[in-house]
Parts: C-alpha cells; sequence; structure tokens
C-alpha cells in the first residue's frame, strides 16, 4: 500500500530581489518514514528550499502542500512549524537562552505546555542525546559539537513530525558525528538533510536528490560512492 504524502512541492520558484532565480520548477514529494538526503553545491538553494517549506520565505510560485493541506498564509505556516522542525546551518542562530535547558523548553513553553510539562520535556529529549547534566551548562561556553546537539534538542524536544536538518554534521568531531548517526537512526520519523560527506549521508538516509541548475534530479539510491559523479559535481569529498 502506497504511503500518503506528507510534504508535496510542485513547479516550486524563488528569487531573492533583484537576482537571478535560486529555485525553479521544483518538485519533491515526502511520504511517511522516509529519509532523504540532499547535496547541492554552496549558494545552490538548499537552505532556501528549508525556509520555503516551513514559510520563512514565501515562494514566487508554485504550491507547497504539508499534511494535505495548502500552505499558502502565514498562519498556514504557523501551523506547519508546529510539525515541521527546522535545524539551522549555524546553531547559534538558533541558542539564544542563557542555558541549555532554557533553550529546550522555549519550544514547548511555545506550544502551550505548561512549565512543569516543558521541563519534563526538556529533560526527557537531553537524556536522549545524551547530554545529561547540561541543563545549567551556558550556552555560549559549548563546543561547537554540543551546541549542535543541544539545537537539535532544542527542535526534538518540540516533538515535530518531520525534520529538516541543514547541515547537521558540519564540524562535528568523529566521536560526536557517529553519536547523530546513532539519533538519526533511531528516530521513526520523516526527515531531509543536506550534508556536502557522502560517508554520513550513506549512513542516514535512503535514497538522495541532486539540487543542482535550480531544480531536484534524482533520487539515487545505495551508496553516495556508487553515484560520485553527481556528488562531485556539486563539491562532495569523496576518500578515494
Amino acid at each position: 500500500m502506497n504511503k500518503k504524502p506528507i510534504i508535496v512541492l510542485r513547479n516550486l520558484g524563488f528569487a531573492y530581489p533583484e537576482s537571478q532565480p535560486v529555485l525553479r520548477d521544483l518538485e519533491l514529494s515526502v511520504c511517511q518514514g522516509e529519509r532523504i538526503g540532499l547535496i547541492a553545491p554552496n549558494g545552490g538553494g538548499k537552505t532556501t528550499l528549508f525556509h520555503l517549506i516551513v514559510g520563512l520565505l514565501k515562494a514566487h510560485t508554485g504550491e507547497i502542500e504539508i499534511f494535505g493541506r495548502p500552505a499558502i498564509e502565514e498562519k498556514d505556516f504557523v501551523a506547519v512549524r508546529r510539525q515541521v522542525g527546522l535545524l539551522f546551518q549555524d546553531a547559534d542562530d538558533q541558542l539564544f537562552s542563557p542555558t541549555v535547558l532554557e533553550d529546550v523548553v522555549f519550544g514547548p513553553l511555545n506550544l502551550g505546555k505548561s512549565r512543569d510539562e516543558a521541563v519534563a520535556m526538556a529533560r526527557q529529549t537531553l537524556a536522549r542525546l545524551g547530554l545529561e547534566g547540561f541543563e545549567t551548562r551556558i550556552t555560549t561556553r559549548l563546543s561547537g559539537g554540543e551546541k549542535r546537539l543541544v539545537a537539535l534538542a532544542a527542535v526534538l524536544a518540540m516533538e515535530p513530525k518531520v525534520l529538516l536538518l541543514d547541515e547537521p554534521s558540519a564540524g562535528l568531531d568523529d566521536a560526536t558525528k557517529c553519536r547523530l548517526v546513532r539519533i538519526l537512526r533511531e528516530m521513526e520519523i520523516s526527515y531531509l538533510v543536506v550534508s556536502h560527506e557522502p560517508d554520513f549521508l550513506a549512513q542516514v538516509v535512503d535514497k538522495t536528490y541532486l539540487l543542482k541548475d535550480k531544480c531536484l534530479q534524482g533520487p539515487t539510491t545505495g551508496s553516495l560512492a556508487d553515484n560520485g559523479g553527481a556528488g562531485r559535481s556539486v563539491g562532495m569529498k569523496f576518500p578515494f
């Protein structure tokens, strides 16, 4: 039985003011349980695409449908952002509270949870990511890898149904990267992940699209090394 799409993008197009189009006639369908990788050159529109899906930018052309409902106006995207979690490429753009606990409880509080409920959700999420004892840590003093995991905790504490992960493994040491792989593989929700690291993508996604020439090409399945021409064309680095 075919699974119903939870994200559908049709003929999506976008250009920044006084610039050439970044995306044009882009098509994508994401079904429940799918884990999709996106590779793209720097400036190729991958972050723009994620921002369009959650309504931080407004598409100039095309249609966005999330969980069977069209997303057009800001009120539609408010509902979308309750179900679709976005992990920013730079964790510093996502973390703004003095302590880790305050950063992670922010989302649940914003969803209407009581303080006690939000704290319980935050502690549970931190424990799930192996961050017990981080609650009182000062966010600005964390390492880059720790910030990345705390930012992910802040997103997961809101219990999204879909995740958009923008370069989640960038700058992580091997141990933290392995932990992130384990976390993602254990998740039971759909996600889209952008990365320039083929080894990382091969461990966490089922299929991969190439974002090039303003639209998506693919998908490819299996090892990205088997599709190295596509990866190298957008700057991915292979160990051979």
